[in-house]
């Protein structure tokens, strides 16, 4: 076979063309392999895709891929898009193909590298240099960039979903589901009937595949559908061997295994997305193993979950923000001239750039995207800023809230949609939490008469960048 636009291998094949691969040798798996990862994205504006190799402790056959798609350029590659564009351009490319999105159904094939080692006698993941990510996790997470894939029992459509998964043993893993979630319903009505649940799990593949695995796919959508439809060819798969469950063609490790009612062990506690062990440790379901699948010299693909501050989940960001944007376009909020998620926060705190153009203007989209359905989970702020504000720059945002937002007209939502991740709720009141909508516009009322700003103008800065382009370079290192 060869390589295909949905092949991990080249993928990174293109990322190490623009210099954004680096390989890192000798660090162990326990605690200092995921604290080097989160250490650099922190520090680095630009950080690299990681390959870790020669891991002490474990197979030596196998390496370790993190950070896979933290840079635009890297995002841009793995969805098939130009890795030029700017932020502002790359977002409204998405929010186009999203709101024209024809997903291209997944093939089957005879074979593939996923078999180039069958495994289903002797299995041992333990010794997999499978991480402890976080220094108080409960254990070793092989599944933090993986695909859980089931079949629904009654109307026999495929989810593939990115859910945690905890090693509990040579031959079986933990898998977290958080309620309401695809894969946690149809695992449910297996084990409500008193039947096992069979399922696949695939722990390296393109990061398109991941993407598709944390999207708000459309319900019942094949995930291997939507990702052909990024990608613009269809994705290969071949059938589990024991299951019928398909698997990725390219993916790099696979396990096929099956849930019973009632074997449950304990998983976690994980340090989660947002930046807390928000989640106890509770009994959750185990797969038991009954065979392992992965190509030569395999590569696990993680992507464990940091505190956002470290700079990670830009990805997450640029589809969220096209989502809500595309939502207040459908319900009629006119003139929106962006929409970030900021990584620090990520679903946490929106913020809305609108041209005002009628009393209320900024209230009405504040509680549109406080409540529609790509913005309505585990949100807590929303913010809304003149178009002459940098929504991409905090220092911008902060510089509006403070200056032109009064505290006394903060808006106070209460009981909406959130879930167990949620930090700031208590236990007993999960699944419910308030909402603040800042409007950090100039006053509607009066908005002309407002203090203008002193800040350079943009026809100054376009014609200082035309005649001081090589000292701004030096001096700065100015963005093109």
């Amino acid at each position: 076979m060869t390589p295909s636009n949905h092949d991990l291998r080249a993928f990174l094949n293109e990322v190490d063309k623009i210099g954004e691969l680096r390989r890192i040798a000798d660090i162990p798996w326990d605690k200092d392999l995921g604290g080097l990862v989160e250490m650099i994205l922190e520090r680095s504006a630009h950080p690299p895709a990681m390959l870790f190799e020669k891991i002490p402790g474990a197979r030596q056959d196998m390496e370790i891929l993190c950070s896979q798609i933290d840079t635009l350029p890297r995002l841009a590659i793995a969805m098939g898009t130009d890795p030029n564009l700017p932020l502002t351009d790359f977002i409204q490319a998405w929010r186009k193909k999203i709101r024209n999105f024809a997903p291209v159904p997944a093939e089957f094939v005879k074979d593939a590298p996923i078999f180039e080692n069958r495994v289903d006698k002797n299995i041992d993941l333990e010794a997999f240099p499978i991480p402890r990510w976080h220094e108080e996790d409960g254990g070793r997470y092989i599944g933090t960039d993986d695909l859980v894939i089931t079949e629904d029992p009654e109307e026999h459509w495929i989810n593939a979903g990115t859910y945690r998964v905890m090693l509990q043993g040579k031959d079986a893993v933990a898998l977290y589901i958080s309620p309401g979630k695809h894969g946690r319903v149809q695992r449910q009505k297996y084990f409500d009937a008193g039947k096992p649940c069979p399922v696949v799990m695939s722990f390296g593949h393109h990061p398109i595949l991941f993407l598709a695995g944390c999207t708000d796919v459309p319900n019942k959508m094949s995930e291997f559908d939507y990702a052909g439809g990024v990608i613009g060819e269809p994705v290969q798969l071949v059938r589990g061997p024991l299951t019928g469950l398909p698997i990725p063609a390219y993916s790099e490790i696979a396990i096929e295994g099956e849930m019973i009612p009632g074997d449950d062990l304990p998983e976690g506690p994980f340090g989660e997305w947002p930046g807390y062990y928000a989640s106890a440790t509770r009994p959750e379901p185990v797969v038991r193993i009954k065979a392992l699948y992965h190509r030569n010299n395999p590569i696990l693909c993680g992507e464990p979950p940091l505190r956002p501050s470290a700079g990670q989940g830009f990805h997450r960001s640029i589809q969220r923000s096209a989502l809500i944007w595309n939502a207040l376009e459908d319900a009629g909020v006119p003139d929106v001239q962006g929409v970030w998620l900021h990584p620090a926060a990520y679903r946490f705190f929106s913020i809305l750039k609108i041209k005002q153009r009628y009393p209320g203007h900024a209230k009405q989209a504040a509680l549109i995207a406080s409540q529609c359905r790509p913005g309505a989970y585990l949100g807590r702020y929303v913010v809304v800023v003149d178009d002459d504000v940098d929504i991409y720059n905090p220092n911008d945002v902060i510089w509006a809230i403070g200056t032109r937002s009064e505290p006394e007209n903060i808006d106070i939502l209460r009981r909406c949609w959130s879930g167990p991740l949620d930090p700031a709720i208590p236990r007993e009141r999960k699944g419910f939490n308030s909402r603040a909508i800042i409007d950090a516009t100039r006053p509607y009322e009066w908005k002309d008469k407002f203090p203008p700003v002193n800040a350079v103008t943009d026809t100054l800065k376009a014609e200082l960048d035309r005649k001081y382009p090589a000292l701004l370079k030096e001096m700065i290192g100015i963005k093109r």
